[in-house]
């Protein structure tokens, strides 16, 4: 029985082993990378088989996945950032001719794109299509949020000032407990709970002057954007501010305008008195002088 059992467990194993190389070959089939000969640079695919069809490729974009593996290939010890970076200096030196194929692809796949999509659309339900905009709607208002993010970091905004507890994390976070960021954010929020509070104040009072420093690098900031001409980018409340004093001055302007329209006024009204008087007494003496000669 022991033979037999010998002969059976070596079986196993080499079945084991035929087994794990055929699934190592088959994976190294699938990953490996094909020739440029078997890379066709006119025809992509633009669209799946469920879902909605993807928005095709343009010819740059059709050329860099042409020549990416190609490249890698050639160059493996190259970052694929720099890969991309030599790919795109090669596009820029291509003739229109060279060009031509790559773009023409992408034109031939827009327009199955539009008969894809409206086939796709004309299957929807009406909730579906309500469920999609909803949907594009929350996709342009993140993508507006992130520009606006990104141009408020280019302008310089300045940043807002920190909690407490976001102070005594940045000064602990290193020697704070744990392998990953969630558990040393975790271990850090424990060591907080267990500061008595004249411990917390050295960092409350660290946050009071972060408040007091975002409040003036914000005036400054702001006073800045008034000068360039982006005060949509101000906050209202500072904009109500700025505004009321206008007001005032502009109030102010009125009336003393108006004070000055009533001194004419009066200055104009004495004048006619006066040239009144006078014509007054001229026609009266008029008068006596030819009373006296008749």
């Amino acid at each position: 029985m022991a033979p037999f059992s010998f002969m059976t467990a070596s079986a196993s194993w080499l079945a084991k082993s035929f087994s794990v190389l055929s699934c190592t070959s088959t994976l190294a089939r699938c990953t490996s990378v094909p020739p440029a000969a078997y890379i066709n640079s006119v025809k992509w695919l633009t669209s799946q088989a469920s879902g909605p069809p993807k928005r095709p490729l343009n010819g740059y974009m059709r050329y860099v996945l042409q020549q990416q593996p190609v490249m890698t290939r050639h160059n493996p010890d190259i970052k694929s950032v720099d890969i991309i970076r030599r790919i795109a200096q090669q596009w820029r030196t291509l003739s229109p001719e060279q060009k031509q194929p790559f773009q023409e692809a992408s034109l031939r796949a827009r327009e199955q794109f539009k008969v894809d999509f409206q086939r796709y659309q004309a299957q929807l339900t009406p909730a579906q299509i309500q469920q999609q905009a909803l949907e594009k709607r929350q996709r342009m208002a993140k993508r507006k949020a992130i520009r606006k993010k990104r141009e408020l970091t280019n302008l310089g905004k300045p940043k807002r000032p920190r909690s407490p507890f976001n102070v005594f994390m940045s000064e602990h976070f290193e020697e704070a407990r744990g392998t990953t960021t969630q558990a040393k954010m975790k271990s850090l929020m424990e060591d907080w709970r267990n500061l008595f509070s004249h411990q917390k104040q050295v960092y409350t009072q660290l946050a009071e002057d972060d408040k007091i420093r975002y409040k003036n690098e914000m005036k400054s900031w702001e006073d800045h954007m008034m000068d360039i001409g982006r005060e949509d980018l101000i906050r209202e409340q500072t904009l109500s501010t700025k505004k009321k004093p206008a007001a005032k001055t502009v109030a102010a302007k009125k009336a003393t305008k108006k004070v000055k329209a009533k001194a004419v006024k009066k200055a104009t009204a004495s004048g006619k008195s006066k040239t009144t008087g006078k014509t007054t007494k001229s026609s009266s003496v008029k008068t006596v002088r030819t009373t006296k000669k008749t």
